[in-house]
């Protein structure tokens, strides 16, 4: 919005200097920068790429599968978490906000996520914090092309030791796949790209139910 003002002050200044002789070019200029402010306010504003998280909103009963936890491939899974996602209304609703209670191998279990699109660069931007990892994982996606059902968004992180203690502070790609269904049915596939290994699933959260 201050860019937008600086831009629309400069034009008036220009047309006032002018005068009835440069009326015709400071027009011109005027136009093209008028686009320009238009253009900055589209950017500002959130758009489709927002609203195609709206099915997200909700107060949800979730069943959470974590891998790294399982044994014999089997998962541990979770099936009290309940999550609420709410619109973050001061930020203007560009964020997601998420927050998870419940507990994971009977102990508590707690993590708060932020969700958003980045109207110029054209991606999701995820990042969560929880009393598990001593660490924010962050991911930032590629650039978006159309509007997507289910959103691909990577990132990495610095291992604490929870794929093993001969991984402790190496960097390992990560990856949440976000499925956004129609019909109420979502899920977050949390996936981790060990050093000479093929990607794997190591956590899955299904929105079984929405409750509010």
């Amino acid at each position: 919005m201050i860019a937008a003002g600086r831009i629309a002050l400069s034009v008036a200044a220009a047309i006032a200097l002018a005068g009835p002789a440069g009326t015709a070019e400071a027009a011109g200029t005027a136009t093209a920068a008028t686009t320009v402010v238009a253009r900055n306010e589209d950017v500002l504003k959130p758009g489709p790429h927002h609203r195609l998280l709206d099915p997200l909103a909700g107060t949800w009963k979730a069943t959470k599968h974590n891998y790294l936890l399982g044994k014999d491939g089997k998962p541990l899974v979770s099936r009290d978490i309940k999550v609420t996602v709410r619109w973050l209304t001061k930020t203007g609703r560009r964020y997601l906000q998420e927050t998870t209670e419940g507990t994971l191998g009977g102990r508590p279990y707690h993590r708060i996520g932020v969700l958003g699109f980045s109207n110029i660069d054209r991606r999701y931007e995820w990042t969560t914090f929880d009393n598990v990892t001593p660490q924010a994982m962050t991911y930032r996606g590629e650039r978006v092309q159309g509007r997507p059902s289910v959103l691909s968004i990577p990132g990495e992180f610095t291992d604490p030791g929870v794929l093993g203690p001969e991984y402790v502070g190496r960097t390992i790609p990560m990856r949440t796949v976000i499925t956004i269904s129609s019909k109420g049915r979502h899920t977050f596939d949390l996936y981790f790209t060990p050093p000479g290994q093929p990607e794997r699933l190591v956590d899955k959260v299904v929105y079984t139910r929405r409750i509010d």
